[in-house]
């Protein structure tokens, strides 16, 4: 997908394709989903959304930017504690070839 389209588009432009991929592949998927904050025994919608969860197993962040930074890798290692999700992955769709820093991966 990104071998075809290539770097530049916006966020929303790799997600839609990323879940055609998906849904070709039979591969189970939610997009956009709510992340409620529980603070003292209390769910907070802080508008949190999750890019898209595969198979309720990995959460992909999405990123179209020059450079990820630390706060980005604490981004997701938040997101799979409030899930209680073991494996993210960020992937940045800014950068030439996906496979040379355009993937990080999490494991809690």
């Amino acid at each position: 997908m990104h071998r075809a389209l290539g770097p530049g588009l916006l966020e929303s432009a790799y997600e839609e394709c990323l879940c055609r991929e998906f849904s070709l592949r039979g591969l189970a998927f939610q997009r956009q989903v709510p992340l409620p904050v529980e603070y003292k025994g209390v769910k907070l919608d802080c508008g949190y959304r999750l890019d898209i969860i595969v198979q309720d197993e990995v959460i992909l962040e999405l990123k179209c930017l020059e450079h990820l930074l630390a706060v980005h890798d604490a981004q997701l290692l938040t997101y799979l504690k409030l899930t209680r999700k073991r494996v993210g992955i960020i992937i940045n769709f800014n950068v030439a070839t996906l496979v040379r820093g355009g993937m990080v991966r999490k494991v809690l």
